[in-house]
């Protein structure tokens, strides 16, 4: 896989960009179900092996910026899969799950048999609305410049390959956001451990170009 396919343009006949996605690799609690926002946990050495693997899947590509969550298990991918200077993005962290912390769903629905996170939220945590404004934030910076509807800076240079290394509820909800839904779409795209994803243009139609890699 490389990016050396031509890229779909802006009427002004500038690219649009592609960003590329990275979940972190196995942790404990990702392993074992656990609900993990701000608790910051280290990889498993299986996750260090899935963060090296992911390696593969990303060469070739040349990135004209590489950002990472804050935590640690994105960082440590991040490093692993070949960029140890991305950019710490402070707010690319994963939701906070609130009192939901270090729960399992099964443990949840022992309370709420019929709890849905994506339509129940999570107690004292973020709300999804506070979590798609975050993806927001992530979307603008990468299509700044390219006169999409979510370019809030326009005149700046544009980026044509990006790379977010960062976790599985926040990439979900950034890429239902890139497709220009609401970010309770998240919930349709299953994305795993140290899995890679493309996000791009269909013409000027925002799309998936792979999945789950």
């Amino acid at each position: 896989m490389t990016g050396a396919a031509a890229p779909d343009l802006t009427p002004a006949g500038t690219p649009l960009p592609k960003l590329w996605l990275l979940r972190h690799g196995e942790t404990e609690w990702s392993r074992d179900g656990r609900y993990t926002g701000l608790t910051d946990l280290p990889l498993t050495e299986h996750g260090e092996e899935q963060a090296l693997a992911a390696r593969g899947h990303l060469e070739g590509v040349d990135f004209d910026l590489v950002v990472t969550s804050p935590l640690q298990r994105a960082t440590r991918t991040a490093e692993l899969a070949g960029f140890p200077d991305a950019e710490i993005l402070p707010f690319a962290h994963e939701w906070d799950y609130g009192d939901n912390e270090g729960r399992n769903s099964a443990m949840v629905r022992e309370e709420n048999p019929g709890y849905l996170i994506w339509d129940d939220g999570v107690p004292n945590g973020e709300t999804l609305d506070q979590v798609s404004e975050r993806a927001d934030r992530v979307i603008a910076r990468i299509q700044a410049g390219c006169g999409t509807p979510a370019d809030r800076e326009p005149g700046a240079k544009p980026i044509e390959n990006a790379l977010l290394v960062a976790h599985g509820h926040f990439l979900r909800i950034v890429a239902a956001r890139w497709l220009q839904f609401g970010a309770i779409e998240g919930r349709r795209l299953v994305l795993g451990t140290a899995a890679v994803c493309a996000l791009g243009w269909d013409k000027r139609t925002p799309a998936i170009v792979h999945w789950n890699l």
